[in-house]
């Protein structure tokens, strides 16, 4: 598994994408402290996400691709963006009790949670067909999708110069910059 959070990474001196043949998951999870004078209720969550994400990385077969710690917007939130193989690996691993979360999502439950709303918490789950999605790196060590185990970093060019030509909607020739530099008029750097 793959470490979205290494700082130390090298940057990929060129305009990238990444490929993936598989479908795949992207799992977004967080905890928003709600009140922050009610440490008792929101400090073991957030003491154990970090654990789990570690729990999850020492187990090749676990499913999970990378992993990207987020904070904001501001400091009540902290969550995680993930990869995963498949929807049943994520769903297994969040229902398997031989690994931490399904304590902790026990836990968070029945302390009286649903009468407390000191602390949220919130996840978002998208399978992701490998035709229907679309990446671009420009001078970045690998991340996100790119970061992950199994996918190919692949040179943003031809089909893949645009993001409309990345998710197969153009062949890659529509980009504003190409048409500016063959019109003769000056190029307006936007980012695809």
């Amino acid at each position: 598994m793959s470490n979205n959070d290494n700082p130390g990474s090298i940057p990929i001196e060129q305009k990238v994408a990444a490929d993936r043949s598989e479908e795949f998951v992207v799992f977004h999870i967080g905890v928003r402290i709600n009140t922050f004078w009610k440490f008792h209720r929101w400090l073991p969550i957030v003491l154990i996400a970090p654990r789990m994400v570690r729990e999850l990385a020492s187990d090749p077969e676990s499913g999970l691709l990378g992993s990207r710690t987020v904070v904001g917007p501001g400091i009540r939130n902290l969550g995680f963006i993930q990869y995963w193989d498949s929807f049943d690996a994520l769903r297994d691993y969040a229902r398997d009790s031989d690994y931490l979360h399904l304590s902790a999502w026990q836990e968070y439950y029945e302390d009286g949670t649903k009468e407390d709303a000191a602390v949220g918490i919130w996840h978002e789950t998208y399978v992701i067909d490998p035709d229907e999605y679309e990446t671009v790196y420009n001078n970045m060590p690998p991340h996100g999708l790119g970061a992950c185990d199994d996918t190919e970093i692949v040179p943003a060019s031809d089909q893949r110069n645009t993001a409309a030509g990345r998710i197969g909607h153009t062949d890659g020739t529509d980009s504003p910059l190409q048409q500016s530099a063959e019109d003769g008029t000056a190029a307006t750097p936007r980012v695809d």
